[in-house]
C-alpha cells in the first residue's frame, strides 16, 4: 500500500503570498450585482441536481444490485466454492518456530491423510525443524498443536508428521490416481503462499511424465506440471481434481523471481501413497534399484545412430552396472515398457520403480538391441 502525501509547488506558494489588487467602489458594485444574480441561478441548478441525483439512485437501486443482494454463482464458481469449503479442514499450515524468540523459521503447507492424525508434506518444509525449534500445526478451525515428525523421505521430498488430536476433529483426504490424469483437466492448490493460510489457486495440468531432483541422489519422476500459482509456503500442500481428490503434492516451481510464473510441479499422489504408508510402518522408505546409468530420452540423433524408426518411443541406456548389468543389459539397448508398462522416456522408469516395485523383485525389461525386440528379467537390488 502506497502513502500519499500532497505538496504544494512553489509557484502556488508564491501565489498564497501574493497580494490581489485592489478595485474601485464601482467595480466592486458590478461584481457584486453579478454574483447574486449568478448565486440565484445556482440555487435553482443545485435543486435540480438534487431531484435527478434522487431519481438516479431510485433508478439504480431498482434496476442494480442492492447490498443484501448476491449475483448467483455460475456452475464452476459452486464446485470451485464447494471444493474450498470441503478440503480446507484437511489441510494445515506447518510452521517452524523458534521458541527462544517466537518466531516462524520457516513455513509451508501439509494435509491429513487418516484418522490417526498423520500430516503429508514435502521433507524440505520440515528439514529446518529439531535443534531446538518445533512444528506448530494449524488447522483451519483456529487449532494450533504441535507436530512430530515420524519419517523423512529426502529422495521423493516427502514427509509424514503426526498431531495429537481425536479423530472426529481430523478431516483425512481422499487420494486420486495419478495415473488416470490428463493434460488440460482442472487443478486446483490450497495452501499457504507467502504465509497466507488456505489460499486457493486454479489451473490446469500443463504436462505429465516430468523429472524434478529430490533432495537425496535421486530423481523424482512422473512429476506432475501445473499452471496452478504455487508460491512459497505452498509446498507440501495438495493439488486437487475437481472431485476435491489430491493428485498430487505441491513441491517445487521454476521461477527467475522466486514466485510463481506458471510452472509448478507436484509429486505424483500414487508416489506420494506409497511413501506416506512406508514412513508411517516402518518411518523409512526402501526403493528397488535397477542399475542404469546415463539414461536419455529419445533424440533424432539417437535415432539416426541406432537406426530406429522414426516414432520410436523409450529410453536409450548409456551404461549399466548392479543388477540390470547382471541380466545382460547393454549400452545403447533403448528401454521401451516396464512389466508390460510403456516407458517413454527416464520419468515414467523412475516413477515405475519408485511406486511399484520392491528390493528383491523381478521385472520384466523390453528392450530395442540392434533395432530387435528382447524381454530381459531383472532381478532387483536396493538403494
Amino acid at each position: 500500500m502506497f502513502s500519499l502525501t500532497y505538496r504544494k509547488s512553489d509557484k502556488m506558494r508564491l501565489a498564497e503570498k501574493t497580494e490581489s489588487p485592489r478595485m474601485n467602489s464601482s467595480a466592486v458594485h458590478n461584481l457584486q450585482r453579478i454574483a447574486d444574480r449568478w448565486a440565484k441561478h445556482a440555487a435553482g441548478v443545485i435543486i435540480i441536481l438534487v431531484v435527478l441525483g434522487v431519481g438516479y439512485a431510485a433508478g439504480w437501486s431498482a434496476r442494480g444490485v442492492s447490498a443484501q443482494e448476491r449475483a448467483p454463482l455460475t456452475t464452476i464458481e459452486k464446485v470451485y466454492a464447494n471444493l474450498y469449503n470441503q478440503i480446507s479442514p484437511s489441510v494445515v499450515s506447518i510452521g517452524v518456530i523458534d521458541p527462544l524468540f517466537g518466531v516462524e523459521v520457516s513455513n509451508g503447507s501439509g494435509f491429513v491423510i487418516d484418522a490417526d492424525g498423520h500430516v503429508l508434506t514435502n521433507a524440505h518444509v520440515v528439514n529446518d525443524s529439531g535443534a531446538g525449534t518445533f512444528l506448530e500445526v494449524s488447522f483451519f478451525d483456529g487449532t494450533h498443536v504441535r507436530g512430530n515428525v515420524v519419517g523423512i523421505d529426502p529422495e521423493s521430498d516427502l514427509a509424514v508428521l503426526r498431531v495429537d488430536l481425536p479423530a472426529d476433529r481430523l478431516r483425512p483426504v481422499i487420494f486420486a490416481d495419478s495415473d488416470d490424469l490428463v493434460i488440460g483437466q482442472s487443478a486446483l492448490a490450497i495452501g499457504s503462499p507467502f504465509g497466507q493460510r488456505w489460499t486457493m489457486t486454479a489451473g490446469i495440468i500443463s504436462a505429465l511424465d516430468r523429472t524434478i531432483e529430490g533432495l537425496g541422489d535421486f530423481q523424482i519422476g512422473a512429476v506432475v506440471q501445473t499452471d496452478a500459482p504455487i508460491n512459497p509456503g505452498n509446498s507440501g500442500g495438495p493439488l486437487l481434481n475437481l472431485a476435491g481428490e489430491v493428485i498430487g503434492i505441491n513441491a517445487q516451481i521454476i521461477s527467475e523471481t522466486h514466485a510463481n510464473s506458471g510452472i509448478g510441479f507436484a509429486i505424483p499422489s500414487n508416489l506420494a501413497m506409497r511413501v506416506a504408508e512406508d514412513l508411517r510402518t516402518n518411518g523409512r522408505v526402501e526403493y528397488a534399484y535397477l542399475g542404469v546409468q546415463r539414461a536419455n530420452d529419445i533424440t533424432l540423433s539417437a535415432i539416426e545412430r541406432l537406426g530406429l524408426p522414426n516414432d520410436t518411443r523409450g529410453l536409450v541406456i548409456g551404461g549399466v552396472t548392479g543388477p540390470a548389468e547382471a541380466a545382460g543389459l547393454r549400452s545403447n539397448d533403448v528401454i521401451t515398457a516396464i512389466n508390460g508398462n510403456k516407458i517413454s522416456g527416464l520419468g515414467p522408469l523412475l516413477a515405475y520403480l519408485a511406486t511399484y516395485t520392491l528390493p528383491g523383485q523381478t521385472v520384466t525389461l523390453s528392450v530395442l538391441r540392434d533395432g530387435q525386440p528382447v524381454d530381459l528379467a531383472v532381478e532387483l537390488g536396493s538403494r
